[in-house]
């Protein structure tokens, strides 16, 4: 077995796309098992829940696999897959956010024991707590996009291409959050600044 898990780790992303895409279910096995960590963290970050996590991980992946014809570069698998998962992300935070204000769903606490190591210094752990509960209140696209830029450190270009949207509105959605952000902390009883 170990043989095989070397060997898989030595096929490149780009030998296992093109095998996927001639039907590979083998192909398709391995891209899942090497990327379902990635897809799993990106979703918890952009979400704070668990309770979605699955579902947002197989339906990226199911997305991914039935559109794998239109990747046209299959080296670049793993950010067209973050990409999706990022997609799946603020549909699912629209749906919540909906049945929310209908009031069938229940809203749940962000789980930051998972998103902090157990270390994390208490002062970082109520700034978080404080800026993902903001985050509950503000539409999808900009919760994502600050959290892509804050917390995952990725530039303008890559929220871009992560998002599907153009620079301009990455841009401007970030603009709004942050003053949101900086709204929310300015009139709440709430100590920090995030």
């Amino acid at each position: 077995m170990d043989n095989v898990v070397r060997l898989q780790d030595r096929v490149d992303d780009g030998e296992l796309v093109q095998r996927a895409q001639r039907g590979d279910l083998d192909a398709k096995r391995q891209l899942f098992q090497r990327y379902v960590a990635l897809a799993s963290a990106i979703a918890f970050r952009l979400t704070g829940h668990d309770s979605d996590l699955e579902d947002i991980v197989q339906d990226s992946f199911i997305a991914a696999f039935a559109g794998l014809d239109r990747l046209a570069e299959p080296a670049a698998f793993r950010g067209w897959l973050a990409s999706i998962v990022t997609r799946t992300a603020i549909a699912t935070l629209r749906k919540r956010k909906l049945l929310s204000r209908l009031g069938l769903l229940r809203r749940e606490p962000v789980q930051l024991e998972l998103l902090t190591g157990p270390g994390a210094p208490a002062d970082v752990v109520t700034e978080l707590r404080a800026v993902y509960a903001a985050l509950e209140s503000f539409p999808a696209e900009e919760r994502v996009t600050l959290l892509l830029r804050r917390y995952d450190q990725l530039s303008l270009e890559q929220i871009a291409e992560q998002t599907g949207t153009s620079l301009a509105t990455v841009k401007r959605r970030l603009v709004r959050a942050e003053a949101r952000l900086h709204k929310h902390f300015a009139t709440s009883d709430k100590p920090g600044k995030p």
